[in-house]
């Protein structure tokens, strides 16, 4: 095979339009050039407040990138990816390349009918431990994308991270103009981005480990609080350049469909990455070298809800 099609570009859109980003924002586009499939950046959906650096956008599109890969290898025509091929063109994240048909894998197979069933589950998790083999699969997962991961096991690491998640959180709480974006992404009622009610946690209390974004006005029940004791995972990379990012949500993206695949439930936390001080806290209490670039907690849980999503015309451009 020597060059993609249209068909092919709708396949890649389609996954690529799953991937997780910040607010459900969906930063990205797609577009057939020259017989491959580019990823391309939508400055119009950059969160400008919370991600004024556009560190979250680059994760979410490494994430997109890497749906798209799936995509691609599961019809056998897979692609050999490029990320920011072009200096003289910032928007553009990635180009796809025909590589020689093959069949898919098994492990391609699996992930790639977890991209649908992959979204943000903010309710509370089970207490049943996630199993030791599943852990080793997602360490691996970002292993094999150029990242690391980090699962925090035991009470004094997690204290530790709640510690710096909470401050982190306490920060943007103060922040006027940084809850004014959010609740402009929040119960908007649209049909193809932000974050609808059903899909929000409850409002978070002051007891919780995790803090949880104020996404809606929910309560819980009575008694029924977050899980004492979830297992918490910091995804890293060697160097937090661009390409770094980007690779980080290719990362992301494995971990989270590896989990997905292994029947738990997932959930981001970006506050101790937005906020510097907090992110070079949680960097410094790893005693690893390298940069966190994001945090997520996973687990055995209810099913949740999933956050609406653009059409694949929506996010096709000439």
């Amino acid at each position: 095979m020597t060059r993609y099609d249209s068909s092919d570009l709708r396949r890649a859109a389609a996954a690529g339009l799953q991937a997780p980003s910040m607010y459900n924002s969906q930063p990205w586009a797609f577009r057939l050039r020259d017989g491959a499939i580019e990823v391309l950046a939508d400055p119009g959906r950059q969160l400008t407040v919370a991600d004024s650096g556009g560190w979250a956008m680059r994760l979410a599109l490494g994430a997109a990138t890497f749906n798209a890969r799936l995509a691609l290898a599961w019809a056998g025509t897979p692609a050999d990816v490029r990320l920011l091929p072009d200096s003289t063109e910032p928007d553009l994240i990635a180009r796809l390349t025909p590589a020689p048909h093959r069949a898919p894998t098994y492990p391609e197979r699996d992930l790639h009918a977890a991209i649908e069933r992959r979204y943000s589950n903010r309710q509370p998790f089970w207490p049943d431990p996630v199993p030791a083999d599943v852990r080793v699969r997602m360490i691996e997962a970002a292993r094999v994308e150029g990242a690391w991961l980090d699962l925090l096991v035991g009470m004094t690491a997690l204290t530790g991270f709640s510690e710096i998640a909470h401050s982190a959180d306490r920060v943007l709480r103060r922040d006027n103009r940084y809850q004014s974006e959010l609740i402009t992404w929040t119960d908007t009622g649209s049909e193809s981005e932000g974050i609808p009610e059903l899909a929000a946690a409850t409002v978070a209390e002051a007891h919780d480990l995790i803090p949880q974004r104020n996404f809606g006005g929910r309560r819980r029940a009575p008694g029924r609080d977050y899980e004492p004791e979830p297992l918490v995972g910091i995804l890293g990379t060697a160097g937090d350049r661009k390409l770094d990012q980007l690779m980080a949500g290719q990362a992301l993206q494995h971990v989270l469909l590896t989990a997905t695949d292994a029947g738990l439930a997932s959930s981001l936390i970006s506050q101790p990455i937005e906020v510097p001080t907090a992110r070079d806290q949680l960097r410094r209490s790893l005693g690893r070298p390298g940069f966190p670039q994001i945090a997520f907690r996973v687990g055995f849980g209810q099913p949740g809800h999933p956050s609406p999503r653009r059409g694949v015309a929506d996010v096709l451009v000439r």
